[in-house]
């Protein structure tokens, strides 16, 4: 069966990655992003349909409904990214906690809304998939303190959909190549360093995430919930 899948922040990237990957098996693809021109170019290159949305703004995620089908067999809330690499060099209080809640919305506001609002069109049987990062498990100031939260605030939303037979999970890259996350400003240091904490000696790539998405969305992961699945080489281990 076809199934109806929600990407947001679809446009580049991981998102993208993740979206192509649904479309190529055969799902119907709706992707989200601010951008219009980057996004409709997007959507085109995979045959997905794209519409344009904040999902830090209620209104907007109102809106966006309207564009949707009645059933999202699959959510994933992959919008977001480390808003201190687009903040000013401002140190006074006031800027401090303007930046750090604008992490947290774009990272866990925006994913507990934007389900949130999808919650009685989410189709039994199946699947809410987050984005988190390794910075929720080793640092990284507002942004992995965002992530952490989004970690933590999944436990209660995969018992409030279990239910239903919905599945919630995060899925938590580390170094990912080839995504806008870091604005250019990787040094070829820091790059190495990054690949060099791996097990395998080689950074991520977005389609990496995108197998491990697809996976927690699957039949064969109806019995995973709660759960936080690294992607990240073995840079980081759990057990």
């Amino acid at each position: 069966m076809t199934r109806n899948v929600l990407v947001t922040g679809g446009g580049t990237g991981i998102g993208h990655a993740i979206a192509r990957h649904f479309a190529e098996q055969g799902d119907t693809v709706v992707i989200t992003g601010r951008r219009s021109g980057p996004l409709k170019e997007a959507a085109d290159r995979i045959g997905a349909r794209a519409v344009v949305c904040d999902h830090t703004d209620p209104d907007a995620l109102t809106r966006l409904l309207a564009e949707l089908p009645d059933r999202v067999d699959v959510l994933v809330n992959n919008a977001g990214g480390n808003t201190d690499f687009d903040a000013d060099a401002a140190s006074d209080l006031a800027s401090y906690a303007r930046d750090f809640r604008a992490n947290l919305d774009a990272n866990l506001v925006s994913a507990a809304l934007t389900t949130k609002a999808l919650e009685g069109r989410l189709a039994t049987g199946g699947a809410v998939v987050h984005i988190g990062s390794i910075a929720a498990a080793r640092g990284g100031g507002s942004y992995g303190a965002a992530k952490a939260g989004l970690a933590t605030w999944n436990i209660d939303l995969a018992r409030a959909l279990g239910s239903r037979g919905i599945t919630a999970n995060v899925v938590a890259p580390g170094y990912i190549a080839d995504t806008e996350f870091f604005r250019d400003r990787l040094t070829d240091e820091r790059r190495t360093q990054l690949v060099t904490e791996t097990a395998v000696d080689r950074p991520g790539a977005p389609e990496d995430v995108a197998g491990a998405v697809a996976f927690l969305a699957s039949p064969a992961a109806r019995h995973i919930t709660g759960q936080t699945l690294h992607v990240n080489g073995g840079a980081l281990t759990t057990r």
